[in-house]
């Protein structure tokens, strides 16, 4: 790796550290909480450092900047997760993460520097931020929450049996907004804002909309698969 991108790599390392300790000073992180959130960092960082050698991608380009932004804040929602910490805490740092999600797309199309690795990137942040988010409103709403948070990893596990879902889907601007609207759900939910018979309603609905999304992609990919010869995989 070079000295740039290993320079990015240990800013974030650094940037996860500070937000700990921020979260130690104002909500009152615990142990269990800095624990998580310091093999969190160590292990994003180390399968983003192995993606970065595999794809000779050193260093990071500007929107994968802002997306390891998002990367240390999901680090923050984590930790606060795990410890149970207060919902304003939560919603202050899943809020900008969620923000971003827009703006690491907007920045690599202004720059040019739109890859295959950024997306599979954002997209990995993406469904670990809505697996956290479904972890903490499951505590309240049920496990079947989880669901939401679990089903992108259950379409990584069930592609490896069946070798065909990881064939490439055209782009589909329903699949983003469905994407999208889970964690505005699920962190409008955490916050508490919403009525208990509210917030079943909507993360419901989330989900109901999720299953949809997977499974017409499902059925596209069974649909195509005896034409396809480069698999790519769900992005």
């Amino acid at each position: 790796m070079s000295d740039p991108a290993l320079r990015q790599v240990g800013a974030a390392l650094c940037g996860q550290a500070a937000l700990l300790a921020v979260l130690t000073a104002a909500p009152g992180l615990g142990p269990w909480g800095w624990t998580v959130g310091a093999l969190y960092a160590l292990s994003a960082v180390g399968l983003l450092v192995a993606a970065m050698r595999r794809h000779r991608r050193w260093p990071l380009g500007p929107a994968d900047l802002v997306t390891l932004t998002r990367i240390v804040l999901i680090g923050g929602v984590t930790a606060l997760v795990v410890d149970g910490g207060p919902a304003w805490a939560l919603v202050t740092l899943a809020v900008p993460a969620l923000a971003l999600d827009l703006v690491d797309g907007l920045v690599a199309r202004r720059t040019g520097t739109a890859s295959a690795f950024g997306a599979r990137f954002d997209m990995e942040a993406d469904a670990f931020l809505i697996l956290v988010l479904s972890v903490r409103v499951a505590s309240f709403l049920g496990p079947w929450v989880l669901v939401i948070g679990a089903m992108r990893y259950l379409f990584g596990v069930a592609s490896w049996a069946a070798p065909w879902l990881r064939g490439p889907l055209p782009p589909s601007r329903a699949r983003k907004a469905v994407a999208a609207a889970q964690g505005i759900v699920l962190t409008a939910v955490a916050s508490g804002a919403l009525p208990g018979p509210v917030s079943i309603g909507v993360v419901a609905v989330a989900a109901a909309a999720l299953s949809w999304s997977f499974g017409r992609d499902v059925v596209g990919l069974w649909r195509e698969r005896s034409h396809r010869t480069v698999p790519v995989g769900r992005s």
